[in-house]
């Protein structure tokens, strides 16, 4: 793609084509090295200020908890509002085969069509965090595209899922109406950066919901005794009976309220450092992959390592002493 079609691209993508934004979505996506090319071309056509008038929104839960359902429900209340919604389902990756099943669309049968909704779902490739390695870049041609709210729904809940907040403004953890054990179950970490906690399903138990909210409550309250700006909230909804969303778009109403704008420009801020470490570290891990000397190392400590006659890292500091040698020398 040439920088002409690169500008042609972009141009469409503003405009609210979605053709063009899913044909972006896919460069940005692809990790050939002519696609990256072209997807850093596109994001440099695309490149302004953040809109601070977006919303950033992670969802994360344990595989059951209805995340589908929830997300459906909560986009098409965020549409009714005045909202266009885009929705980046990540979906898990077979390390057997390297498939992925990308069923959101189909759990998602009302938003995905809907003319101010835009539903993608992506593999993960096995990346860890709950995302994408490319979901940063999808998210700012979603907000390109005239999306406003920006959902991010990761793989399931676990200790890597935190990286999801790094990429997002507002992070919510979906649980079962079965505390007990599974306030035990959840790692600190994601109860940690959660800015709301949704018990799910409360149509079920009842008594159940009522024990697992109190019970959650006051686990974040020994968790996080002190927030001076905002305090993570517990809520119970049915999805599917609709029943509490009302609730949930006053928690998302009031997180964002405009009195607290500055505090999510100063997340975003941190986050695009974070996200400049991250493409540093990988940039410069490719750089090393791609010298012949530098891969014939590697093979060779990798089978040392094989034949346990080095550990991992011995072997690895001794590869990057060498390249750092060899870079002061050059």
């Amino acid at each position: 793609m040439d920088p002409a079609a690169a500008s042609s691209l972009a141009t469409a993508i503003r405009s609210g084509d979605r053709r063009a934004l899913a044909r972006g979505l896919s460069i940005v996506e692809s990790s050939t090295a002519a696609d990256r090319t072209l997807a850093h071309a596109l994001l440099a056509e695309l490149q302004s200020p953040t809109p601070t008038t977006t919303r950033r929104i992670g969802i994360t839960g344990s595989p059951g908890v209805g995340k589908s359902t929830f997300i459906e429900t909560f986009g098409l209340q965020q549409i009714a509002a005045g909202h266009r919604v885009a929705v980046l389902a990540v979906d898990p990756t077979s390390k057997r085969s390297g498939g992925s099943i990308l069923g959101d669309k189909v759990r998602m049968q009302h938003l995905s069509v809907h003319d101010n909704a835009f539903v993608r779902p992506s593999p993960s490739r096995l990346a860890l965090g709950g995302a994408t390695a490319t979901t940063r870049e999808s998210i700012l041609l979603c907000e390109a595209a005239g999306y406003d709210t920006i959902i991010v729904e990761t793989v399931g809940v676990g200790q890597s899922e935190i990286d999801v907040a790094d990429m997002v403004d507002m992070f919510l953890l979906l649980v079962l109406p079965t505390a007990g054990d599974d306030v035990q179950a959840i790692k600190r970490g994601v109860m940690e950066v959660a800015d709301a906690v949704i018990v799910t399903k409360a149509d079920i138990d009842t008594e159940a919901t009522s024990r697992a909210t109190a019970q959650y409550t006051s686990a974040l309250r020994l968790m996080l005794p002190s927030q001076a700006q905002w305090r993570t909230t517990v809520c119970a909804v049915s999805a599917v009976q609709d029943r509490g969303m009302d609730d949930v778009a006053e928690i998302v109403d009031r997180f964002f309220h405009p009195s607290r704008s500055t505090t999510c420009e100063q997340r975003r801020t941190a986050q695009r450092v974070t996200w400049f470490d991250h493409a540093l570290r990988d940039r410069l891990v490719d750089l090393v992959i791609a010298d012949p000397s530098s891969r014939e190392r590697i093979a060779n400590a990798r089978a040392r390592v094989e034949h346990e006659q080095v550990i991992p890292s011995v072997a690895i500091d001794a590869i990057f002493s060498t390249v750092l040698f060899t870079i002061n020398h050059t």
